[in-house]
């Protein structure tokens, strides 16, 4: 197995309202699609994120779709400074999602924050200091 993650999908309850949130919302660049279509891809550098409805994601993977709580994962962006993790925050805030962790210095030796979109997919968002500032 090549040593990358090519996509990653997420399966979501309201289409059109997830669309909003990570296109309008967050401004990630979306591949055009058309109107009836239940996908959404947007390209990011490095990787793909997908869009597609829970229940058909679930019948993919060939699982139940009902479960809730955490599915034991979260999304993780890292950005170049404590304030652009403070302001990634109040977008995704701005947005429609819900910051469930404020952003802290944590124990690591970094400075991070948590979000949840619309459908609780948690995205850590953190400024991994490497070095000292």
């Amino acid at each position: 197995m090549d040593p990358r993650i090519t996509l990653v999908t997420l399966g979501v309850s309201n289409l059109d309202e997830s669309i909003r949130f990570y296109r309008d919302g967050l401004g990630l660049p979306m591949q055009e699609r058309e109107d009836d279509s239940d996908v959404a891809f947007f390209p990011l550098e490095g990787t793909w994120l997908s869009l597609y409805p829970r229940k058909s994601l679930a019948e993919d993977a060939t699982v139940t779709a009902d479960s809730s709580g955490f599915a034991g994962i979260t999304i993780a962006h890292n950005v170049s400074t404590k304030e652009e993790v403070d302001a990634v925050l109040d977008e995704a805030e701005a947005a429609g999602g819900r910051v469930v962790k404020p952003a802290q210095e944590v124990f690591w030796g970094g400075y991070s924050g948590y979000f949840a979109d619309p459908n609780r997919h948690l995205w850590k968002v953190a400024y991994p200091q490497l070095t000292d500032d």
